[in-house]
């Protein structure tokens, strides 16, 4: 059972500076909350998406991730894939991959209907960084360390995060 629901940062977790946020003060379930921060997805120096409008999606012990409304992202790039997945707080997810890739590993994923709870994540996506470049703010976003989340790391939030070398126990 998860112990951690942002009420309380577990000592080992890092103090952020006055400019940063610690995702152990994020709750559980997650909150979504509105952003006006530049977000920018490209592959190979193609944009993908681009928007000013997006949500972040904060959890405990997790980078957030941003959710780009679908009208600001270029559909034509992507191919829907038959994995999908399960989010107790969020309901089933649908995945996308770059439209040509041999791989197929998928780059994006939606709710196409959520939970209520995240009903404001209906037609909004969001992409995994380091299979494509994200951006906020003209910031390169490093990825969770994981091949299943899909945080977003940036310099203004502090973990260590869940997926991080040794938080397996958490």
């Amino acid at each position: 059972m998860w112990k951690f629901r942002g009420q309380q940062r577990p000592s080992f977790a890092l103090q952020p500076e006055e400019d940063q946020e610690s995702a152990w003060d994020y709750p559980r379930p997650p909150a979504a909350v509105i952003c006006e921060k530049l977000v920018e997805v490209k592959y190979k120096g193609q944009l993908i998406a681009r928007s000013n409008k997006t949500w972040r999606v904060l959890e405990t012990a997790s980078p957030p991730t941003f959710y780009i409304p679908n009208a600001d992202i270029d559909w034509s790039l992507l191919s829907s894939i038959s994995h999908h997945t399960y989010c107790e707080w969020k309901g089933s997810a649908s995945y996308w991959a770059l439209k040509g890739n041999p791989d197929g590993l998928p780059v994006a994923w939606n709710y196409s209907d959520p939970l209520p709870a995240f009903d404001m994540l209906r037609e909004h996506t969001s992409f995994y960084p380091g299979r494509v470049d994200c951006y906020v703010d003209g910031e390169l976003v490093r990825p969770q360390k994981s091949e299943f989340y899909g945080g977003w790391v940036t310099d203004d939030v502090v973990g260590p995060f869940k997926g991080d070398p040794g938080t397996g126990h958490w």
